[in-house]
């Protein structure tokens, strides 16, 4: 059974089952209060036709037959006096008129002067007459007449003037359009709650249900939109946070699939390249190509170089698996970083004097600035950069600048160079695993693509970042920002 039938129907019985009662119990008030089915007509006839309250007609009645067998009760003020007490128990006052004159008026009626203002006439003998409510001074007032003859063949008339609660004559008089009008509103109420209710639960529920059908199908590029801070809200909410979750997870690995067969084509390649070398000069050495010292010296140099190639291109690769995977450990120290910047900065220079690279520094750190770090990994950081600063450097007068300054908690270091410079398009994916800005797969102008990526993940486990910014053809600056260490906080 689906769950919108299950809250139709537990809707339909939670309308039905007060419908049911309300009915069972106006039945059982009925017959309580009337005595038998037969009477439900007699309570709701018009007030012009049948008085409300039974004890009091009944004492009119007798009245009436009192004075139909002795005339002369109505001047006997004592029998009236009892008459009139009775009937104040029920709330009600007597008034008795003769040929047109009043002759006795009960207390209560006489201090309402307009009670007895506009007493209807004499109708005819033997007639009882019932009035419609009447409001007299804030209060509401029922009128019952009876006519007679006595037997000096004079008119008379007997009021009773009852006074009734408005509010319990209203429902007696209007019940059946009130008890309709209530369950008119009660079926109503319910059924735009029913419908209101099913939209609100049915509705999201039938749109996870088609994200589910959609994720089961394979298709992940859409969103879910289930508005509502309820419990099905939530769960919209959830499911769209799966949904995008899902989908960032498997384009993660659609990425992570395609940097694999570019590992395998690159790395296929690179490893290719100096063992075809290492292979031609040892089969020339093997053949006898080789034949004086110098040419033999010449294809082992050649040898140890193509294998000093191959070492270096496995260590990157070991290294970054151990970095990508988090299963590099990192030796954090603090360190003074202006002492080790300009001793990492003077061997530098030595190096790139060499190679008639110029070289600048300006190192304006605090000697007491403390950074945490782990010694190796940095400076292989630093000389990642310098190796491609190097490598891409084709102008006459090659030079790198290093500056070293601090903004605010972090240490900011920059590397700047003079070379061909980054193309935009392919700035943005130098940080990348595998990439590089040169296609040729020259180790030494293509390198393994490996340098930068590593370089990031260590500025990452550091908490610092590693950016750059480069014009074609007049260089690239390497931007590296690291957090100051305040001892333990």
């Amino acid at each position: 059974m689906s769950i919108r039938l299950k809250l139709l129907l537990s809707y339909a019985a939670m309308l039905v089952i007060p419908l049911v009662s309300i009915m069972l119990i106006s039945l059982l008030m009925v017959i309580f209060f009337q005595g038998d089915l037969q009477n439900i007509k007699s309570l709701y006839e018009s007030t012009e036709d049948r008085f409300d309250y039974d004890r009091v007609e009944h004492i009119a009645k007798e009245i009436k037959r009192s004075v139909q067998r002795q005339p002369e009760l109505l001047t006997d003020q004592a029998y009236l006096d009892e008459m009139t007490a009775e009937l104040k128990a029920r709330d009600a006052g007597l008034a008795v008129r003769l040929d047109g004159a009043l002759v006795y008026q009960s207390a209560d009626v006489r201090q309402v002067p307009e009670l007895t203002a506009g007493l209807p006439p004499f109708k005819k003998p033997d007639a009882a007459s019932q009035y419609p409510a009447v409001k007299i001074a804030n209060a509401n007032y029922l009128y019952l007449q009876f006519d007679f003859d006595d037997r000096t063949a004079k008119q008379g008339t007997v009021f009773i003037i009852s006074k009734i609660d408005p509010v319990t004559y209203f429902i007696r008089k209007y019940f059946p359009t009130l008890f309709i009008s209530l369950l008119f509103v009660l079926v109503l109420t319910h059924l735009l709650l029913t419908t209101f209710m099913s939209r609100r639960i049915i509705r999201p529920l039938q749109a996870l249900r088609n994200a589910a059908r959609e994720i089961k199908e394979g298709n992940l590029d859409f969103r879910l939109r289930v508005a509502g801070k309820d419990e099905i809200g939530q769960l919209g909410v959830a499911f769209e946070e799966m949904r995008s979750r899902l989908q960032q997870s498997i384009e993660r690995q659609a990425q992570y699939e395609e940097n694999r067969k570019t590992l395998i084509a690159n790395i296929s390649h690179d490893l290719k390249t100096p063992l075809t070398a290492i292979k031609g000069y040892v089969d020339g050495i093997v053949e006898g190509v080789a034949d004086t010292p110098e040419k033999s010296a010449k294809y082992m140099r050649t040898i140890a170089a193509k294998a000093d190639e191959l070492d270096v291109l496995i260590n990157e690769l070991f290294l970054y698996s151990k970095l990508d995977l988090n299963r590099e450990p990192f030796r954090f120290e603090a360190v003074r970083l202006e002492p080790y910047l300009r001793d990492w900065s003077d061997e530098l220079q030595f190096e790139l004097e060499k190679r008639r690279i110029g070289y600048t520094a300006a190192i304006a750190l605090d000697p007491e600035t403390v950074v945490s770090l782990d010694w190796d990994h940095f400076k292989r950081v630093l000389n990642n950069i310098i190796q491609n600063s190097v490598r891409y450097s084709d102008k006459a007068e090659p030079a790198i600048a290093l500056s070293a300054a601090r903004d605010g908690q972090e240490v900011v270091i920059r590397i700047a160079d003079n070379g061909i410079g980054i193309e935009p398009e392919a700035l943005t994916h130098i940080f990348e695993r595998f990439y590089r800005a040169e296609e040729s797969r020259n180790a030494d102008t293509g390198g393994s693509g490996l340098g930068l990526a590593i370089a990031k993940q260590i500025m990452e486990g550091h908490g610092g970042t590693i950016s750059a910014v480069s014009r074609p053809n007049e260089g690239t600056t390497v931007t590296l920002r690291i957090p100051v260490w305040h001892g333990g906080e």
